[in-house]
C-alpha cells in the first residue's frame, strides 16, 4: 500500500512540474520563466527601431546574492537573443555602490579547473546603446567559447576591478550560477517571434 502511495505521488509530481515551470505574463508586458537560477523574458512586442536591445530582444540573466542600496543586484551577467537577426550576445552588468569599474585592468572569468579567461576593457569588452556599466563581449569567437562553457558549467567566478569614488583600487570575487542556462536558451528561442507583428 505505501508502495503504491509513493508511485502515485511520484506521477502527480512529475505531471505538475511542467505547470511550475510553465512562462508566465508579467504585468511590465513580457513573457517570462525561471530557470533554476536564471531568469528569462520576452517582451510581448517588437520595436524594430528600438534604442535599447529591450525592444527587440529576449534576455536571460543571473544576479550576484550582492545587492546595491536599490536593492538590485550589484553584478549581472545577462545572455541577449537579437529576435531579428537570431544573433546572441553576452553581457556584465556592474551596478556597485561607492565603486566604479576600473578599466584599466581586465575583468576576469573562471572555470573551475580551466584557465583564466582575461578580457581587456579596451579591446575585448564595449558598452552599447547608451550605458556605462554593461560590457558586452565584442569577438564572437571569445562569447561563443564563453557560452560554450556556461551550458557545461554548474558555475563561473567573475573578478571585477573596481576603484572607489577616491581613486582606491579593488577588486570584487563574484559567484555566478549557470544552472539554468540551457533552459533559458530554449525559452529565448521558442519565445523569441511569440508576437502578434510576427
Amino acid at each position: 500500500m505505501i508502495a503504491k502511495l509513493g508511485c502515485v505521488l511520484a506521477l502527480s509530481l512529475a505531471s505538475a512540474a511542467p505547470l511550475l515551470a510553465a512562462p508566465f505574463h508579467h504585468p511590465y508586458g513580457e513573457w517570462r520563466e525561471y530557470h533554476r537560477d536564471w531568469l528569462a523574458s520576452c517582451p510581448d512586442a517588437i520595436n524594430e527601431d528600438a534604442t535599447s536591445y529591450y525592444g527587440y530582444s529576449c534576455f536571460a540573466s543571473t544576479s550576484s546574492q550582492a545587492l546595491n542600496s536599490a536593492n538590485l543586484p550589484a553584478f549581472q551577467l545577462t545572455m541577449i537573443r537579437n529576435r531579428l537577426d537570431g544573433t546572441l550576445d553576452l553581457a556584465v552588468t556592474v551596478a556597485t555602490d561607492g565603486a566604479q569599474v576600473d578599466t584599466s585592468r581586465p575583468l576576469v572569468i573562471q572555470f573551475a579547473g580551466d584557465a583564466a579567461l582575461r578580457l581587456d576593457f579596451a579591446k575585448d569588452l564595449e558598452t552599447r546603446h547608451n550605458t556605462t556599466n554593461q560590457f558586452f563581449v565584442v569577438d564572437p569567437a571569445r562569447e561563443a567559447t564563453l557560452l560554450e562553457h556556461m551550458k557545461q558549467r554548474n558555475a563561473l567566478t567573475m573578478i571585477v576591478p573596481l576603484k572607489s569614488d577616491s581613486g582606491q583600487a579593488s577588486s570584487q570575487s563574484v559567484w555566478l550560477s549557470m544552472r539554468g542556462v540551457l533552459a533559458s536558451l530554449d525559452f529565448m528561442a521558442t519565445y523569441a517571434r511569440k508576437v502578434k507583428q510576427y
